[in-house]
């Protein structure tokens, strides 16, 4: 018998979002094509350092907002 992996739900800028496990904050940025890109985080209602991405935690329920830096002219 085949053991199904439940899939784990956070909201993603206010909408729903799949993941396969808990990851760190850094690996989440780069499955979604943001790894190294300028971008402000907030999970759980708290801004998240860049230096702090690799050991926080994206798990069951996570509130993650983020917004890309862009420069302009």
């Amino acid at each position: 018998m085949a053991v199904t992996q439940r899939m784990m739900k956070i909201q993603l800028n206010g909408k729903s979002h799949e993941l396969s496990a808990v990851m760190p904050l850094s690996d989440f940025l780069a499955s979604i094509g943001l790894g190294g890109k300028p971008v402000v985080v907030e999970l759980n209602e708290e801004a998240v350092f860049s230096r702090d991405y690799p050991v926080t935690q994206i798990e069951d329920g996570s509130r993650v907002e983020i917004v890309v830096l862009a420069a302009g002219g």
